[in-house]
């Protein structure tokens, strides 16, 4: 099957789904999520992996078993391909790259080329033009001031704080997420986002444990 875009139906089952986050619901719908929305993704997911690396898709189904929360489903279908995740909800496309969830031995590598002069100067410079570009560089669960043993005043305190780094852009649904064209700018987006993965894989690199659908290792 060929990526062809999501028809509007995709996202009024998750509007739906917002709606009523149910059993019954997803049952009653089950027929929509596969054909309309699972389907195109896995299409996707399968022409990316050439170039991008390996895929995986995310179940639909919540884990529940530590939040208030407990609605069973998701309200959004996400993949990842290789560095780089994908993301279709009722709000509309999103996609992005990076390193969401740095474990220990990859934060300990992170904040020492942040603090060196060269790689730290360069990540500052990369991560501004990305921002000017456009595209959203942001980091993951961000400590209140510097990590244990940083200086609070160094002047890239803000990327010491970080416990991940990603670089992302969302799209509102509009015509062409029906299309190929969706296709189109998720790749687009990849490339855009290259300058960074190359630097977190120079400096960073993988973790020791893979991590699941619900971020744990």
């Amino acid at each position: 099957m060929a990526f062809k875009g999501w028809p509007s139906t995709a996202l009024d089952f998750y509007e739906g789904l917002e709606a009523d986050n149910s059993k019954a619901y997803w049952t009653d719908h089950k027929d929509v999520y596969e054909a309309d929305v699972k389907a195109p993704m896995e299409a996707l997911l399968a022409e990316l992996t050439t170039e991008f690396g390996e895929t995986k898709l995310f179940r639909p189904y919540r884990d529940t078993r530590f939040s208030r929360d407990k609605a069973p489903y998701k309200t959004a279908i996400a993949g990842m391909v290789g560095h780089h995740y994908v993301q279709l909800s009722a709000d509309g496309l999103m996609a992005g790259g990076g390193m969401y969830h740095m474990d220990s031995g990859q934060l300990a590598r992170y904040r020492d080329a942040v603090v060196a002069d060269r790689p730290g100067r360069a990540l500052e410079t990369l991560i501004a033009k990305m921002r000017k570009a456009g595209l959203d560089v942001h980091g993951s669960d961000a400590l209140k001031t510097a990590p244990k043993g940083y200086d609070r005043d160094h002047p890239r305190v803000e990327l010491l704080r970080y416990k991940g780094l990603v670089v992302m852009k969302s799209w509102p649904p509009a015509r062409w997420l029906t299309t190929a064209a969706a296709k189109t700018r998720v790749v687009d987006l990849f490339h855009a986002g290259a300058p960074l993965l190359q630097w977190l894989n120079t400096h960073v690199g993988p973790p020791e444990d893979p991590v699941d659908d619900a971020g744990r290792r």
